[in-house]
């Protein structure tokens, strides 16, 4: 083992100790963090526009503070983004991080001195904890490459704008600097095809142990490689890569895929990084969900799914959280956000430590007939209907169709395959079955003949990279979304 391994369990060992001291106390560990940011906002515009000085409770702050989404706040982003110090946050954020979002235009989130270095402790701090309960340091001395977006930032009023990702790439640690890929000449190129080409050509003769990244961008640059090595396996062109990193969304509707591309099974960890903050990663090799982050600026709320839309609905703290419901995920953190709807959806795994899933979106769903359908459902479906089959899917996505040309309307699942399926209407039964399983008013729709099973549509090779391409976000953090209310993805694929 070398020294870097040594050293690394060492450290690994000592991150652990001190996630479990605070792991164990969720309660009084949030309500500590909860003081401290109500605390140190008091005399900004937020805080006194909001009697922060008079809050000493968790009821006081939810009876000041309404729940806002990025519109609701954005005045006071707007005062940030001119110059403007003490508004959200004391002082001035040091970046404001880019995104179009998923489910509205271009959204602009603060970064401060604060909220940074969380989001670089948390990816770091997976990694040791993998470290930690596999003993597996052999990663350590290869190349590790992270599919993000350009690190170019631009600056206005003392404030530098750019991508998370791209952010992220000025705070690699020293000691990953050499193993670090891609170079950072690759890294600025704004053109994603353009820059996939350069990562393949620039990789594919290097020792790569580590990758990491969306993986549906991460496909093409495996797809990449294999073009370059005459569809040579990644594991053959890579022969001691064995640990994949990735968050955005579900891997398992890519493991297939992946394990296929790959030619065997590689360890993989998954994060939960937003622009808003760093909010779990994967702890454990051996237990489902991540480890929700409760030492790191920031303060949780939650509010049941299906409760949301309702005028009052009841907010819960981390220890009132259930098992299994899914909850509106609702933030106040170190970066001037206040009761902040990130519009993701979770369900908890585990309490005690608390582990979560992303279950979906608020604003992603399925429910043109009081279905309620959720990400995490259709891709439980999926799942189910390609398990001990040799179908294969790139990827997918689906929606209502309310007024078909003759009989009943369905859900439209939209598939890029890349192994069909023998038999299509089997293919079909299985996911409408697995989503009756899951799904009570979907099942209860299906047999009051409101709709009828499942119709599968399928999309080109490529198609979903094109649309993506259509609509300027190809690469980086894009991401298709599982699922929608309406056709505007539907009638595009088309």
């Amino acid at each position: 083992m070398s020294i870097k391994g040594i050293a690394a369990k060492l450290f690994a060992s000592r991150i652990y100790n001190q996630t479990q001291a605070w792991a164990q106390k969720p309660v009084e560990t949030q309500e500590k963090i909860f003081k401290k940011l109500v605390k140190e906002a008091r005399e900004t515009s937020f805080g006194k526009d909001h009697h922060f000085g008079q809050i000493k409770t968790f009821q006081d702050f939810q009876q000041n503070v309404p729940v806002r989404d990025y519109e609701d706040l954005k005045p006071y982003i707007e005062k940030v983004i001119k110059g403007e110090e003490d508004i959200l946050w004391k002082g001035k954020p040091l970046y404001f991080a880019k995104t179009s979002g998923t489910t509205s235009g271009a959204k602009f989130i603060p970064l401060t001195k604060e909220s940074m270095p969380s989001h670089i402790e948390a990816s770091r701090n997976a990694i040791l904890h993998y470290v930690h309960e596999t003993g597996n340091t052999d990663f350590i001395d290869g190349k590790m490459i992270f599919l993000q977006g350009s690190p170019i930032l631009t600056e206005k009023y003392g404030i530098k704008f750019g991508r998370l990702s791209g952010i992220a790439a000025h705070f690699v640690p020293r000691y990953l600097q050499r193993n670090r890929m891609p170079s950072w000449e690759t890294n600025c190129i704004e053109d994603w095809e353009t820059k996939v080409d350069a990562i393949a050509e620039e990789t594919i003769r290097e020792n790569m142990t580590v990758i990491s990244g969306i993986p549906s961008w991460v496909q093409m640059y495996f797809e990449r490689l294999q073009q370059k090595r005459d569809g040579k396996k990644i594991g053959d062109i890579f022969k001691n890569f064995n640990l994949f990193i990735y968050g955005g969304v579900n891997y398992e509707p890519y493991r297939a895929k992946f394990e296929n591309m790959i030619g065997r099974k590689v360890d993989s960890i998954e994060l939960f990084p937003a622009s808003e903050g760093f909010f779990a990663y994967q702890d454990s090799q051996k237990e489902k969900g991540m480890l929700l982050l409760l030492n790191s600026g920031i303060f949780y709320e939650f509010i049941k799914a299906d409760e949301f839309f309702e005028e009052n609905p009841k907010v819960l703290t981390i220890g009132e959280v259930e098992i299994g419901v899914n909850y509106v995920l609702i933030v106040s953190t170190n970066a001037g956000l206040w009761r902040y709807n990130i519009g993701d959806t979770v369900q908890f795994t585990s309490l005690l430590p608390h582990r979560v899933i992303v279950s979906g979106r608020i604003k992603h769903y399925i429910s043109a007939f009081g279905e309620h359908v959720i990400a995490n459902e259709v891709e439980n479906a999926m799942k189910d209907a390609v398990a001990s089959t040799n179908i294969v899917i790139n990827e997918f996505t689906v929606a209502p169709q309310i007024n078909p040309s003759n009989g009943l309307p369905y859900h439209e699942w939209f598939v890029e395959f890349e192994n069909e399926p023998e038999n299509m209407e089997t293919f079909a039964d299985a996911i409408d079955n697995s989503m009756r399983k899951q799904n009570i008013y979907y099942d209860d729709l299906i047999t009051g003949n409101v709709l009828r099973k499942v119709v599968i549509t399928k999309v080109s090779k490529n198609g979903f990279q094109d649309y993506m391409k259509s609509q300027g976000k190809l690469g980086g953090q894009n991401k298709i979304p599982r699922l929608s209310n309406d056709r505007k993805i539907a009638d595009n694929l088309r």
